[in-house]
């Protein structure tokens, strides 16, 4: 009898242990099937949504790449590709790399310049002739080789946030970065949650983080007003002036340099977080319960 007490309290351990380890075992997500662009809607300035102007973002070598091989000038061309699901609390990683020299007819902020745009707009609510949707942007800078230049800084177009308690109404804010010269592939990324606080990620190392992202400023004061960005809708969008921002969409971007993209992941942090359901994650910062999912009796 003992014995068989004894099995039945190891198997009830081992089970509780087991049951423990896939719900810290972390479940990223691939946004990027390496193969093609399915699951992503690109939007450019001057051109429909999913008018992939000259090429511009294709798949090579299970990369996704912004490419200027077809172009003779820029021509204000900016562009982004948006992954078709909105998310509000997660992490999302991957690897960039710059290349070549910039398009002519490209800024000269645009040089090794590019970003990852987070709680975006989606690729259809943008204008035709938008140039950046509403959003959080993760700016990613490759170094000139002449002096130090951050990566993952933050900029705000149609958006502002705050810093340990102090809005911020700077367009574009440094990081603590390294410098990262030449055309070497660089790990980066953002911690999302909900409209409380992103932080941004470099090679592992926080080097920004801000709180209460907000709807304003940017597009909605002189001289960067929503008629000159043509924004679409653009009064509705002025009337959230100040209004939290805690979803939205991922958007690699396009700026007239050259870039990499691979290893694209996403760890949601919102689902079921009733610790009876087959699906619960120890890691979830938000609840979704409509999403658990339970054994059949």
């Amino acid at each position: 009898m003992k014995k068989v007490i004894y099995f039945l309290f190891s198997t009830l351990i081992s089970l509780t242990i087991f049951a423990q380890k896939q719900a810290d075992k972390e479940e990223w997500q691939s946004l990027f099937n390496g193969k093609d662009l399915t699951g992503w809607d690109l939007k450019i300035s001057g051109h429909e949504m999913n008018d992939n102007y000259k090429n511009t973002f294709l798949v090579e070598d299970k990369m996704m790449r912004v490419n200027y091989k077809e172009y003779q000038n820029f021509d204000a061309k900016y562009g982004h590709i948006y992954y078709k699901t909105p998310f509000s609390h997660y992490r999302v990683r991957f690897e960039y790399r710059f290349q070549g020299n910039q398009v002519p007819g490209g800024a000269t902020w645009n040089v090794r310049n590019s970003g990852i745009m987070l709680h975006s707009q989606s690729a259809i609510s943008n204008g035709k002739d938008q140039d950046f949707p509403i959003s959080l942007e993760m700016q990613l800078l490759g170094g000139l080789g002449n002096g130090p230049r951050a990566t993952g800084n933050l900029c705000t177009p149609g958006t502002v946030v705050d810093m340990n308690g102090l809005l911020q109404t700077a367009h574009c804010i440094d990081s603590k970065s390294k410098t990262y010269d030449g055309n070497q592939w660089v790990k980066a990324e953002a911690i999302v949650i909900g409209s409380k606080v992103v932080y941004h990620l470099i090679e592992g190392d926080t080097v920004l983080t801000y709180q209460n992202p907000k709807i304003g400023g940017g597009f909605l004061g002189k001289p960067y007003d929503f008629a000159s960005d043509k924004v679409k809708d653009g009064e509705d969008w002025a009337k959230k002036d100040g209004t939290l921002l805690g979803e939205g969409y991922i958007a690699l971007q396009a700026e007239s340099h050259a870039i990499d993209f691979k290893n694209i992941e996403l760890l949601n942090l919102k689902g079921c977080m009733d610790k009876k359901a087959l699906n619960f994650k120890s890691y979830y910062l938000e609840a979704d319960n409509s999403l658990c999912k339970y054994k059949k009796n």
